[in-house]
């Protein structure tokens, strides 16, 4: 026996799917909520954040004042880290010997080479807003570290510096 085929009429209503159709519909709405939910969770850290980097500024007021914050006690170790990978990690102090209090600063790190060109420059914000500030005459350690650092490193102590400030208000 062959089968008639199924003519379609305009303005003809489908027939109802019944029950079926409404569970795929609920099912499709607690997806996006819980999506939603995912992202929009309070404390989880927004993927635009790590996409564009915050920098303190670095004006001429700024500039001048870096002068005044001095990079001591500067070591490098390695260690692994929670997957078993190598990590060089870099550690030092940040003196203020100015007048004015940091809410924020910024360090540029660069490894060189052997033909003393710039295998690696990275900057990192070393005091952030969820510290403290640094007070004139305080001293702070910091840390931090580089997962890859290229092969072409001439292993000697990296250059670093001031590249970002921001004072805390005057009280």
């Amino acid at each position: 026996m062959h089968e008639q085929p199924q003519i379609e009429i305009p303005g003809e209503q489908q027939p109802d799917r019944g029950p079926f159709s409404f569970a795929l519909l609920v099912a499709a709405a607690a997806v996006v909520i819980v999506l939603a939910g995912f992202y929009l969770w309070p404390g989880r850290q927004s993927p635009s954040r790590g996409a564009q980097e915050f920098h303190p500024p670095f004006g001429p007021g700024e500039r001048s004042y870096a002068s005044k914050i001095e990079i001591e006690n500067v070591a490098l170790s390695r260690a692994a880290n929670f997957l078993n990978q190598e990590v060089t990690i870099l550690t030092g102090e940040l003196l203020n010997t100015g007048e004015r209090s940091i809410r924020e600063a910024e360090l540029t790190v660069e490894f060189y080479d052997d033909m003393n060109q710039i295998a690696l420059r990275e900057s990192h914000l070393v005091l952030n807003s969820g510290s403290p500030p640094l007070a004139p005459g305080e001293r702070r350690s910091f840390e931090v570290s580089f997962e890859h650092i290229p092969t072409s490193w001439n292993m000697q102590q990296p250059a670093v510096r001031v590249t970002g400030l921001l004072f805390a208000p005057s009280q």
